[in-house]
């Protein structure tokens, strides 16, 4: 057995030093460690959308900071901008569900959230199952986005991912827990068979 399970380390207890405060984002560091904070503190939200005809629905965007293509689950951040101060994690899955593929929700819950980068950042992100979709608009994000919406029939998602990261894509890793709590469910354990 490890004697040092479950030890916390000296650094734990060390003051906090700010290294860079930006718009977004501030670097920090507690003894040896640096890491970043997400300036709002709601964290982020992942959603997991089936149509009605069982087709997953993924976003493709640019980002800057890996310089490529990436293929990722609808998501946006928590109280981001002012006017949504104090928001929940469900209330901007509904708001980014829509801005982003042009899906409204007629039902969300919530399943599941821990941290994004655990070593690197303070960031949750929560894990949010939209329900009874209905499309109501053309989806593609803000004006600051260039969001491309692909509805994959969930029978082929794992599959065609791994055909997009052959392509030169990047896959955001947490898709796959995404398809997993599709097909397993949420905290309660039972199978998400609804589309």
């Amino acid at each position: 057995m490890n004697d040092t399970a479950g030890r916390i380390p000296d650094d734990a207890h060390a003051p906090v030093e700010t290294l860079y405060r930006g718009r977004w984002l501030t670097l920090r560091q507690r003894g040896r460690w640096e890491y970043v904070e997400r300036n709002n503190p709601g964290g982020a939200v992942i959603i997991l959308a089936v149509t009605p005809e069982d087709r997953v629905l993924f976003v493709e965007q640019y980002r800057v900071p890996i310089l490529q293509r990436t293929i990722e689950m609808p998501a946006g951040l928590v109280g981001d901008l002012a006017e949504q101060e104090g928001e929940g994690a469900l209330i901007a899955a509904v708001r980014e569900l829509e801005e982003e593929t042009g899906y409204r929700c007629g039902r969300i819950e919530f399943i599941h959230e821990g941290p994004s980068s655990s070593g690197m950042s303070t960031e949750m992100i929560a894990f949010a199952r939209a329900r009874d979709l209905v499309k109501v608009g053309p989806g593609g994000g803000d004006e600051s986005e260039d969001i491309i919406v692909h509805e994959v029939p969930r029978s082929a998602a794992g599959a065609w991912l791994f055909a997009r990261a052959a392509e030169g894509y990047s896959i955001d890793p947490k898709l796959f827990a995404g398809l997993w709590f599709l097909e397993h469910g949420g905290p309660d354990g039972e199978p998400s068979t609804e589309a």
